[in-house]
């Protein structure tokens, strides 16, 4: 049985900082080896570029399975060769079985569909059935995600079906108030998501680097900030639209501004329309959402009753810009309804700040795929399973 997987997880050298996606896909692990399945792994670990490199090792994943799993988890040290075949060969029932990174494989991301069909038919000899669970790649056309489901037979696991369940409760008569809460560094990357959403929710809380775009936006000086200037027309527009469609568009109201971008720099909060009123000039960096825009956002978060997050709202790996984030992660573990962490730095964020993953609703395994299912784009990885 062929799993694939999405074990990307954060590395400090083989030192795993976040075993958040490893964890997400147990239950499906565990469900085919209780009946009796012989488990390969199929998962990629950054970008490799399509040729083998230590850095990007899934070695640290199987050692970090075997120890949740309490059981031995074995490694292959190709992807679909010698290593892969033999290794599997000795399976027996049960047994949990590590291909090396996919990517290490020029036909896994190949923008040849022949070149992507030739490494699906390799993996495909290894295995009699598959199960794609790895949320987090459905968004992509990839061999060991695409052609491999078209070559034998196929179905979703337990992640991919919950995963969909909660992005259809975001989508389809969500409970209200309805609140989205968007932050990271830039308003491109949230154009689509805004777009499809903005006529379902209540409510749109704007932080993070993409804040500073949608203050230029409305005229204000951002002076050293993010600033993405192609975008400032398309601010305009979604302000205009909220306003006309009854949505509240939040955006901060104070902000704390750095001289620099660095951990220990010297910092002020200031009025949103004053951040060039600091004694760093135009030079000065919007690092967090300020204190009263964490309040604000945090009591929109808890008086509704569904919620989606996605992109942190300052700097959160820097301790002095992380109480915004702080903030929103609290609101969303105290409030009544559904809470939904968006993935990627999210989910991050939140089990960095100490948060447990159990305080929340659910936390995405796939940022960019839940982000392109709320846009309404259609997902590969899904439809060649017969999803809708």
């Amino acid at each position: 049985m062929l799993l694939r997987c999405d074990l990307n997880v954060p590395l400090d050298g083989t030192s795993i900082t976040d075993d958040g996606r490893i964890r997400a896909s147990l239950p499906t692990i565990e469900r085919l080896r209780a009946a009796g399945a012989r488990v390969i792994v199929l998962s990629h670990l950054g970008r490799p570029e399509g040729t083998p490199d230590e850095r990007f090792s899934l070695a640290p994943v199987a050692q970090r399975l075997g120890e949740l799993l309490g059981v031995v988890v074995g490694l292959a040290s190709d992807t679909a060769g010698t290593s892969a075949h033999a290794s599997v060969v000795k399976m027996t029932d049960g047994d949990l079985l590590v291909l090396e990174n996919v990517r290490f494989n020029t036909g896994e991301t190949s923008s040849d569909v022949e070149v992507r069909r030739r490494f699906a038919q390799e993996l495909a000899t290894l295995g009699d059935a598959y199960v794609s669970d790895g949320f987090g790649v459905v968004h992509r056309k990839q061999a060991s995600v695409y052609e491999l489901a078209e070559l034998l037979p196929s179905a979703a696991g337990l992640l991919i079906e919950t995963e969909l369940r909660v992005l259809e409760r975001l989508t389809v008569s969500p409970e209200r108030p309805y609140t989205v809460v968007l932050g990271g560094s830039k308003v491109s990357d949230k154009i689509g998501v805004i777009s499809h959403l903005l006529p379902l929710v209540d409510n749109i809380l704007i932080g993070g680097g993409m804040v500073y775009t949608f203050l230029a936006a409305m005229g204000y000086k951002v002076g050293g900030s993010l600033l993405e200037s192609d975008q400032i027309e398309t601010c305009q527009r979604y302000i205009a639209e909220a306003r006309e469609q009854g949505v509240n568009l939040v955006l901060p109201s104070d902000i704390v501004v750095g001289a620099a971008f660095a951990a220990d720099t010297e910092h002020r909060v200031v009025d949103a329309d004053e951040l060039e009123d600091t004694p760093f000039g135009a030079s000065g960096i919007g690092l967090d959402i300020g204190p009263q825009s964490s309040e604000v956002f945090a009591q929109y978060i808890r008086e509704s009753r569904t919620v989606f997050w996605n992109g942190p709202a300052g700097v959160f790996e820097m301790a002095a810009f992380a109480n915004g984030t702080r903030a929103i992660a609290q609101a969303l573990a105290t409030m009544h309804g559904l809470s939904v962490v968006g993935g990627g730095d999210s989910a991050a964020a939140v089990r960095i700040l100490g948060f447990d993953d159990s305080a929340f609703g659910h936390i995405a395994t796939g940022g960019g795929a839940s982000l392109e299912f709320l846009e309404g784009k259609s997902l590969p990885g899904l439809e060649v399973l017969g999803w809708p």
